[in-house]
């Protein structure tokens, strides 16, 4: 499939097009990073347009966007479709969150009052709650709520922005992921994550979303 723009395509007015492909792209970017999406599911103009009821124009530039992200892949046949992770690629990924993630928690740390804490626990009941549905997409999307809510108080939007892109690409394997784990209940380590940021201790933190972060993965990896 080329995505390579065409100008004639659209039958939109262009000054429609931004908006129709940003709503797109949002929408379509969220569903991968929640693991809606499995695997190696190939991605068509024609096919995003009927969905969405968009034109080739908007599909064709939200998908060059998640291309770029790294949240599809392009084949050299031209086949978009979302990435089919190799073991070592998982392992990369997994390395990328236990690098970047900790460092995140830690630099959150002096702005962890006991409202954030609040919340952060409140989000582990809703995580709680998918889990009981057996709702994998809520659980991955209420789980990376739990873990941007603590991040976002590091007041550090580049790394966290690179966080994100890993979240993403890592969505549809994280989509089948839980179904081998089987959970019955919230995440064990955000519970030691919850009593780090209340006694402020900083290695014990840094230790438990290292933990959260790259132990399932590293499953898949085996």
């Amino acid at each position: 499939m080329l995505i390579n723009p065409r100008p004639s395509e659209s039958g939109h007015n262009p000054a429609h097009v931004p908006a129709a492909h940003d709503r797109l792209y949002r929408t379509m970017r969220l569903r991968i990073m929640h693991g809606e999406i499995p695997p190696g599911t190939a991605m068509t103009l024609r096919g995003i347009g009927s969905e969405f009821g968009v034109s080739m124009t908007p599909a064709r530039e939200a998908l060059r966007r998640l291309v770029a992200e790294g949240a599809l892949t392009l084949s050299t046949s031209g086949r978009v479709s979302t990435p089919e992770l190799s073991n070592d690629r998982i392992e990369e990924l997994a390395t990328l969150r236990a690098l970047l993630e900790p460092e995140l928690a830690a630099r959150a740390l002096p702005r962890a009052y006991l409202a954030l804490i609040d919340r952060l626990n409140t989000i582990n009941q809703t995580i709680s709650d998918a889990v009981e549905r057996k709702d994998a997409p809520a659980y991955i999307r209420t789980n990376l709520e739990f873990h941007r809510t603590l991040y976002l108080r590091a007041q550090a939007p580049a790394m966290l922005a690179l966080a994100e892109t890993v979240w993403l690409q890592l969505g549809p394997t994280m989509g089948m992921l839980y179904d081998r784990l089987r959970r019955t209940e919230s995440p064990y380590h955000h519970k030691l994550i919850l009593a780090a940021l209340r006694a402020g201790d900083e290695p014990s933190l840094r230790l438990a979303v290292r933990a959260d972060v790259t132990q399932g993965l590293r499953l898949l990896a085996q």
